[in-house]
């Protein structure tokens, strides 16, 4: 474990020496090849829930367990092959930059409140699973441990920015695919191969991607999908490719890694669910490999399912960092010398780290941050995911008060279903359908206006 992390921390100094400006630290001066943009996606999308959290949900129900990696495959295909492009158009470093540019500067500021109060509150479950993993392997106590993450979490980043997280990203995923594949590998021997599985589960709901219901399963996949397609990083990553194909590949072969990762863990919760029924589910990948690994290999997986948490809110981290930096400070100071811009980025993410590790200690139980989980989806998607679909695929159609409107009251409906909804339903969706209502209302306006002005003012 020590000799990985410190592969790491060499890693993360190293980054740090390629970055020169601003730009190189928030996107590589559009210098990264198709590997480093897979590495940034991947290394901030491959997290807890992509690892030990499909081996948990496999030891409970199967296969649905796929949707965890499925989902976020599904979207890397749809950024690669829809948004790239159009991404790589704009001159932008933010995707709150592009709503501000086609509809206003409240709407971006709006839209830099609530998407970075949601990738917070996604921040901090990073933070507690990192500080779980840390206990439960070193001798750290659960005061100290939180610590100790939020540290890596500075090294994987400060340094850096999108070249560490490139970098590591990288080395990250060539560890969690190597590992995990050999995981998912040796369980699925021991098991019998595919026919030993087929005697040794029923056929629903072990084999079907539907296992816990079908309302249920689809909403996992689709919070997922659009919870990518509205977090800063994933856009990051593209702009911060040389050009459209290599932004392109990234994204594609992204969408191959994670689902291929995603099966493995299921191949791992399988095998425990046989072998061991009575575990606490949660622990099925970690004692696995304390059980059944090489003590060095599971030294290495070990730390890899550690940088899993750290990189993800590593990864997030930067994303908030980046929309404070680019759409609040410099419009604040455009005065400001790119080395005090670089200053303002560090600081940004030491300071949310910071919070983040506050609130970890105030926070307490995991229940809460659960909860969080799902209103962090609904503010980004319910922010984003309309609007910018509006700006790149309807340019100046949408007038710029309908998308402000969608940008504010996507979030706030979604915080008020939140609180006040008396049935168990997705806050996303409530969010998403205030959203698009505005799109939809001020694109019909705007054309609408146009077609009826007299003939003299169209001419």
């Amino acid at each position: 474990m020590i000799l990985t992390l410190l592969l790491i921390v060499f890693l993360g100094s190293y980054s740090g020496k390629k970055v020169q400006n601003s730009q190189d630290f928030s996107v590589t001066g559009r210098k990264a090849g198709s590997i480093l943009v897979a590495g940034t996606i991947m290394g901030t999308l491959v997290g807890g829930a992509s690892t030990v959290g499909t081996a948990q949900l496999a030891f409970m129900y199967g296969f649905s367990a796929w949707w965890f990696t499925l989902g976020g495959g599904i979207a890397c295909f749809f950024l690669g092959i829809f948004l790239a492009r159009p991404l790589r158009q704009r001159t932008e470093e933010t995707v709150t930059g592009i709503l501000q540019t086609e509809y206003g500067r409240a709407a971006g500021v709006f839209a830099v409140i609530f998407v970075s109060l949601g990738i917070f509150f996604n921040i901090v479950p990073q933070i507690m699973s990192s500080s779980a993993l840390l206990v439960t392997v070193l001798p750290l106590s659960v005061r100290f441990a939180p610590m100790v993450a939020v540290i890596l979490m500075g090294i994987y980043v400060l340094a850096g920015g999108v070249w560490a997280t490139g970098l590591i990203g990288t080395a990250k995923i060539i560890l969690t695919v190597l590992s995990l594949m050999y995981c998912g590998g040796f369980a699925l021997y021991h098991m019998g191969g595919p026919a030993g599985i087929a005697t040794a589960f029923p056929r629903f709901p072990w084999f079907s991607l539907f296992g816990r219901g079908v309302n249920q399963d689809l909403a996992a996949a689709f919070s997922l999908f659009v919870g990518v397609l509205s977090s800063q990083i994933y856009f990051q990553a593209v702009l911060a490719a040389e050009d459209v194909a290599k932004a392109k590949r990234g994204a594609l072969l992204s969408a191959v890694i994670g689902p291929l990762i995603g099966v493995a863990g299921i191949m791992v919760g399988l095998f425990m669910r046989i072998n061991h029924p009575d575990i606490i589910p949660a622990q099925a990948l970690p004692l696995f490999v304390l059980g059944y690994l090489n003590p060095w290999l599971a030294g290495v997986v070990l730390a890899t399912l550690l940088l899993a948490a750290v990189g993800t809110g590593a990864g997030l981290t930067l994303g908030v960092s980046t929309m404070l930096c680019r759409d609040i400070f410099q419009p604040i100071c455009p005065n400001v010398k790119e080395r005090g811009i670089l200053l303002a980025f560090r600081l940004f993410i030491a300071l949310i780290l910071f919070v983040g590790l506050c609130v970890n200690y105030l926070a307490g139980g995991s229940e809460i941050i659960l909860e969080w989980s799902y209103l962090s989806l609904g503010l980004r998607g319910a922010t984003i995911f309309f609007p910018l679909l509006g700006v790149l695929y309807l340019g100046g159609k949408v007038s710029p008060q309908a998308g402000t409107l969608a940008v504010v009251a996507g979030p706030a409906s979604v915080i008020a279903a939140g609180i006040f909804t008396p049935w168990e339903l997705n806050p996303l969706y409530i969010g998403l359908v205030v959203s698009i209502t505005f799109i939809i209302g001020g694109l019909v306006h705007k054309t609408y206006r146009k077609t009826n002005q007299p003939y003299s003012e169209q001419g």
